[in-house]
């Protein structure tokens, strides 16, 4: 199978491409704006720094995970735009070409995240709630995905909507690690607020089970079934390094240190990935401990 993937060297890419290289008959293809740093993260593959038409008609599917990482920056306007441009532009480039297409890839799957719902509450979240709350991270996946969507009509198109992917050396729990083993690890503001989370081998092999299951379409929420509080993802994270969980970081602190990016980690959202399970897809990690425990003593 041919596949063409952008944001090959992020998280999600750089595992789901080991994951496809364990078949030898798979041919990736990878869109990268630096070639030599791809290189050094990614092997087996073809790299290729501009996009065709014949990209897409050699491709059976096309995966987009591209984009600037949200949370690595303060939220100048320029780094907003950043965070926009970074994933609108490439997307609406394989739209325009998928599109264009005499024979369009089988699928499209394309990445979004749980920040479109915005902030919420207790409540849980489907993929077919509408009451999302305006904010930047909406904004910033409405339009992504209706740029994605805008090829329903000659292909399936998959939209990830990924919650906090879980890995030690990327991503936000790598981050959290310093201060909890400093032993000055704890909660967020007054800790109620969900973290929807999953880990990254579900991750991956909802993508894969997306490539096959022609079944599945439109939004699916890419989050374990078992959303916990901030309160209990800090407390189960300090348990499973064997560390104390006493500090509390101040809302008011964290927002003068983040501004506005504060939002991502002070409010959160309860998500339920109901397409997935109806599905029939199986999580090899449901539970925050489970997970936790595979990253951490197996790895």
């Amino acid at each position: 199978m041919n596949y063409l993937i952008t944001g090959g060297t992020g998280l999600i890419g750089r595992n789901l491409i080991s994951t496809l290289n364990q078949n030898s008959s798979n041919m990736i293809k990878v869109l990268t704006r630096d070639i030599d740093k791809a290189a050094s993260v990614v092997s087996d593959v073809d790299l290729i720094s501009e996009l065709s038409l014949n990209d897409i008609e050699e491709a059976d599917i096309v995966i987009n995970l591209a984009g600037e990482p949200i949370a690595d920056k303060r939220w100048t306007v320029n780094q907003k735009d950043r965070i926009c441009q970074s994933r609108w532009a490439i997307t609406e480039q394989l739209t325009s070409l998928i599109n264009q297409a005499i024979s369009p890839p089988s699928v499209f799957i394309s990445g979004s995240a749980i920040g479109f719902y915005g902030r919420q509450t207790e409540t849980k979240i489907t993929e077919s709630f509408e009451l999302s709350h305006q904010e930047f991270t909406h904004d910033v996946c409405q339009t992504w995905e209706n740029i994605a969507l805008s090829t329903q009509a000659v292909t399936r198109v998959c939209i990830l909507r990924t919650g906090i992917v879980l890995d030690k050396h990327q991503g936000a729990l790598s981050k959290m690690l310093v201060p909890f083993k400093l032993g000055l690890g704890g909660p967020i503001g007054n800790g109620e607020q969900y973290m929807s989370w999953i880990h990254k081998q579900d991750m991956i092999n909802i993508i894969t089970t997306l490539i096959h299951n022609q079944a599945l379409s439109g939004i699916i929420n890419a989050t374990a079934p078992s959303p916990v509080t901030n309160q209990e993802f800090s407390k189960t994270l300090a348990t499973i390094l064997n560390r104390p969980c006493l500090c509390r970081v101040p809302k008011t602190v964290l927002q003068l240190l983040l501004g506005e990016m504060a939002d991502l980690v002070l409010y959160g959202q309860n998500v339920i990935p109901e397409k997935l399970l109806n599905s029939g897809f199986k999580f090899q990690y449901p539970k925050l401990t489970s997970a936790l425990e595979n990253i951490f003593k197996n790895n």
